[in-house]
């Protein structure tokens, strides 16, 4: 298989002629598989149709006999009610019935026990068929007391008419046993008194007979269910009565064969795809009148389809006999028209291994294959210039980075990575860019006890913001070193970079703070930034509530407001960029307020570094891989 598989692999006329085989296969495949179903379909349609009417007919049939027993059965009601009196003529009246109907097989006229006094408790007009001949003679005695059996007894309880359940029948007399199923009529007197019943009953195996007579095909077979599924009709005899259609489910459930047992017993019509004994089938159901009852024909698939198939197997042994022939006349044609490439295969393998002046041979073709060796000319040259351009490109792209790793340095140089070693101050803070340069900031200035410190974001990413930054850290540290308060800085900055200072419109959120070490007093104004968090015992704090101001930069003539917190001492205080709050992990999900409040409040304040080296653990974790979405500043003070 493996030598098969590099020989195709190998040979250009092998692989162009399976490729025209296998779409001609496709084409043929699906212009005969569209056949088919439209084909099967049709098959389909007429097995339904014709087993359907075979259904219709039989159930017909069926329907005009259990008529033909209620019909009967109310004539001799009425004429029974004529004559209540007269007991002889009982014995004629049941006779009558069933020399008039020879597909009856039995009638009983029964009255109340002593109706007839002369007669005693019991008084049956019962005549039963016999081979040829019709016997009747009184039903009752004390062996069999029909005032218990169903027929006698259901149309008393429910007042009214109906057909019995199936039941096994013996004759007292000679001891033959029938199944049979019973319409049995109640005997009402003019005082609406229950005085008896008529019972005409039909042979199950009569019935079974008349329904299996018919079949649309060979092996198929009809079945016919009770009310509660019981098995009237089926062509296993050890069924009947003893089980019902939903029987076999109790062991191997079969939601398919459960739903056709439902449906049937509601008296609903139709057909159904289901296995019946391992076989695929279609059943075909059509309830039985007011009976109750309900009837089937299951036909196998094989019987429908079985002459389909074998025309289908026919047809695609033929197609794949020439779909042969055609491989193998292909392979030698396309071998012969595809010689000259096997030359130029070499000449390409040989450019390939980089000797770019080979010359290629000219087979003065005007066909693809000379087309082919032109581009290969064609592609060899601008190969050569590719490559010299590549080596330009590769050096600038490596100048580029390098220039953009200096810058970062640069602007890493700007930012404070000395803090404070006092016993009254602690003090960190930290900034990492989302590009190679970034556009946050941080920064602070110590003179003598007064601290001013600051923490912004500016508009944007990349090496504009990161020139922005940089504009704003050496204002405010001129601004600061004058001992402005935080308010009035930011006003200057605001004048400084506004209107034609800012021609890209570029923006920074600002917050500047001034804490006197000894008094732990705080100034400070925020110029849109986000909410400091502001400790009450270690880090338990909440978001610092502010004035609002604009960021710095939007517009020029605006006078910003400041704020005072008497003393900060022993309440840390924790500023920080959005890139910490708004970072978002792979799904797009950000870290969020609450979660940083949470982890405050859950983190034991032991330094200001300890801090932020935990939240940003904390992102980085909830980034689970994702690339940074913003820079990352964070702050920490806190005033011993």
């Amino acid at each position: 298989m493996k030598r098969f598989t590099k020989y195709i692999h190998k040979q250009l006329s092998v692989k162009v002629s399976l490729w025209v085989v296998i779409f001609a296969a496709i084409i043929f495949l699906t212009a005969l598989g569209f056949m088919f179903v439209q084909s099967r379909e049709a098959v389909r349609q007429e097995a339904v149709n014709r087993a359907s009417q075979i259904l219709d007919n039989t159930a017909l049939r069926v329907t005009g006999i259990l008529n033909r027993v209620e019909v009967a059965s109310d004539m001799i009601e009425w004429l029974v009610m004529r004559h209540p009196e007269n007991a002889d003529s009982m014995f004629v009246y049941s006779q009558g019935v069933l020399q008039r109907n020879p597909d009856f097989y039995n009638c009983s006229i029964a009255f109340e026990p002593y109706y007839f006094e002369e007669y005693g408790r019991y008084f049956s007009a019962y005549a039963r068929r016999d081979s040829d001949s019709i016997k009747v003679r009184q039903g009752g005695s004390d062996r069999y007391q029909y005032f218990f059996m169903d027929w006698f007894l259901m149309p008393k309880l429910l007042g009214r008419s109906c057909w019995t359940e199936p039941y096994v029948d013996m004759d007292v007399a000679t001891g033959a046993k029938e199944m049979l199923t019973s319409y049995t009529n109640a005997l009402v007197d003019q005082k609406g008194q229950y005085v008896g019943a008529v019972n005409i009953s039909l042979s199950l195996n009569w019935l079974s007979q008349t329904i299996s007579a018919v079949k649309p095909y060979p092996n198929s077979y009809s079945i016919m269910l009770g009310h509660g599924g019981t098995y009237f009709v089926h062509p296993d005899s050890t069924k009947l009565l003893n089980q019902t259609i939903f029987t076999e489910m109790l062991e191997h459930p079969d939601t398919a064969k459960t739903a056709l047992g439902h449906a049937m017993q509601r008296g609903e019509d139709g057909m159904k795809q289901l296995k019946v004994d391992g076989q695929d089938c279609y059943v075909f159901y059509k309830p039985l009148g007011k009976t109750g009852w309900s009837m089937a024909i299951v036909c196998p698939e094989s019987d429908i389809f079985g002459g389909f198939d074998r025309l289908r197997h026919t047809v695609m042994g033929i197609v794949a006999v020439g779909l042969i022939l055609m491989l193998f006349f292909f392979i030698r044609i396309i071998t012969k028209e595809l010689k000259p490439l096997r030359q130029l295969a070499k000449e390409a393998e040989t450019i390939a291994s980089g000797q770019f002046d080979t010359q290629l041979p000219d087979f003065k073709r005007t066909d693809e294959i000379g087309q082919l060796s032109h581009s290969f000319g064609n592609m060899q040259q601008s190969l050569v210039n590719y490559i010299e351009k590549l080596k330009k490109t590769t050096a600038q792209k490596a100048s580029l980075e390098s220039e953009l790793n200096v810058a970062s340095s640069i602007q890493m140089s700007m930012l404070p990575s000395l803090f404070p070693e006092r016993k009254d101050l602690d003090m960190y803070a930290s900034m990492t860019p989302a590009k190679e340069v970034g556009g946050d900031l941080y920064g602070y200035l110590l003179t003598d006890d007064n601290l001013y410190f600051c923490l912004g974001d500016v508009s944007g990413k990349g090496v504009p913001a990161s020139l922005f930054m940089a504009q704003v850290t050496r204002l405010f540290r001129v601004l600061a070193s004058q001992q402005m308060p935080p308010a009035e800085i930011c006003t200057h900055l605001n004048e400084a970079l506004s209107g034609e200072e800012n021609p890209t419109n570029m923006f920074v959120t600002l917050f500047i703070g001034l804490v006197d070490l000894k008094s732990g007093h705080l100034s400070f104004c925020n110029a849109g930034h986000n909410p400091p968090v502001i400790g009450g015992n270690a880090m338990h704090g909440e978001f610092l509530s502010m004035l609002p101001n604009f960021p710095i930069g939007v517009m020029s003539g605006l006078e910003f407001k400041g704020e005072e917190i008497d003393s900060i001492k022993g309440c840390p205080l924790f500023l920080y960029t959005d890139g910490l709050n708004e970072a978002e992990d792979d799904k797009q999900q950000q870290f969020g307020d609450e979660r940083l409040l949470e982890i405050l409040r859950n983190t034991d304040f032991e330094s200001t570094r300890q801090v932020i080296e935990t939240l940003a653990a904390e992102v980085e974790h909830h980034r689970n891989g994702a690339e940074p979405n913003d820079d990352l500043t964070m702050m920490c003070i806190h005033v011993n």
